[in-house]
């Protein structure tokens, strides 16, 4: 199972990538995730597009959002538990896809009580971690196709049935911050190398 370092380490590349994409304009366009690439630039499928139009500066950053928006207080929790706050505090910028109240609470039971328990830390971090993609990407923008996320680790997303990522639907989108945006999901999803039952047999 990966470390807290490893993630924390996997977010500040993120960071780092999104702050020196632009000297002066922090709407530049990233990589595209579809196969479809203009000419001229350098595209990868790993990576998410940019929105093509800039959007309205929020008042607060993702973790402020969070905080203060209805259906997030779990994940506020989760964040604060495995010690990501300061990051989504950074400059990003990132697309959070956010599990709602809900998802949070149809995990298996005992399963997210684990979680927040200090020696799950690392977990905690890496699963959140799985959850957020560098750039900062509206809805309409989102195209088929795997994603990296700042975990390491690939997520898959689709527009066949409303957006999806790894299966969870995006039942909130466009939720604007100042250092990116939130798409609220109505599942946790999990990395592969995750064993929550693993977790409940400590």
């Amino acid at each position: 199972m990966k470390t807290i370092s490893i993630a924390a380490v996997a977010l500040a590349g993120a960071l780092s990538l999104a702050g020196c994409s632009s000297s002066s304009d922090d709407t530049a366009a990233a990589p595209a995730a579809s196969t479809s690439a203009a000419a001229g630039d350098s595209m990868a499928d790993s990576e998410m597009p940019m929105a093509d139009s800039e959007m309205p500066m929020a008042a607060g950053d993702i973790i402020d959002i969070a905080s203060t928006t209805d259906g997030f207080a779990t994940l506020t929790a989760a964040v604060t538990a495995g010690g990501l706050v300061e990051t989504l505090k950074g400059a990003g910028p990132f697309t959070v896809f956010a599990p709602t109240d809900a998802a949070f609470a149809a995990l298996p039971a005992g399963v997210l009580d684990a979680l927040l328990l200090p020696e799950n830390k690392d977990a905690l971090a890496q699963i959140l971690a799985y959850h957020v993609v560098a750039g900062k990407v509206m809805a309409a923008d989102v195209t088929d196709g795997d994603v990296a996320t700042v975990e390491g680790q690939n997520v898959t997303l689709s527009t066949a049935d409303g957006v999806t990522v790894n299966g969870a639907k995006v039942v909130q989108a466009d939720v604007v911050t100042s250092n990116g945006v939130i798409h609220a999901i109505d599942a946790v999803i999990l990395p592969p190398d995750v064993d929550v039952a693993a977790l409940l047999a400590k």
